[in-house]
């Protein structure tokens, strides 16, 4: 049993570490790169019927930020982003504005990008309602050739969360 966890470990292990690559190489080729969340969105509330034929993914493995603070709502200044060309190598970032519009404080938990390219900063004290805070993400297009599109999942006291923040670049030689 130890060896199994073991080995299912190592593979979530090695599936994050590639997935820069993968993406990298989907984008070279023109292929859309698919929104793995999407896809497994409200996967780990269902019990599947057999636990052992179960698909495990870095993103049902690591469980979710679970906040305990009163659920508050939010209004975004936009939750995408194009930076149109920039060149490889450069290192760029893009601030999005989020305004709690709710009654309660909003906490920002963690921010989680989906690849280890993207960087995020954000507001870490509680924003007060009618105010604003910022989420920055930093993304480095070494690695990357032609279109890439990327996010970053925002975990707060919202009722629906994560708040999926995406952009997009043309990395030019």
């Amino acid at each position: 049993m130890k060896k199994t966890l073991s080995i299912i470990a190592l593979s979530i292990i090695g599936l994050g570490l590639v997935s820069c690559k993968k993406e990298n190489q989907q984008a070279a080729t023109g292929a859309e790169v698919a929104n793995i969340t999407d896809s497994t969105a409200g996967a780990t509330n269902l019990a599947p019927t057999n636990p052992a034929a179960a698909p495990v993914s870095a993103e049902t493995a690591a469980a979710a930020p679970v906040s305990n603070q009163p659920l508050t709502s939010v209004a975004l200044s936009e939750n995408s982003f194009d930076f149109g060309k920039i060149k490889k190598g450069d290192k760029v970032e893009h601030i999005y504005e989020i305004t709690n519009t709710g009654k309660n404080p909003l906490v920002i938990s963690e921010v989680k990008p989906g690849c280890g390219c993207t960087a995020p900063d954000f507001t870490k004290e509680p924003i007060l309602p009618g105010k604003k805070g910022k989420i920055t993400l930093h993304f480095d297009s070494s690695s990357f050739d032609g279109n890439v599109q990327k996010y970053a999942d925002v975990f707060a006291n919202v009722d629906k969360t994560p708040i999926k923040l995406t952009f997009t670049a043309n990395i030019q030689p």
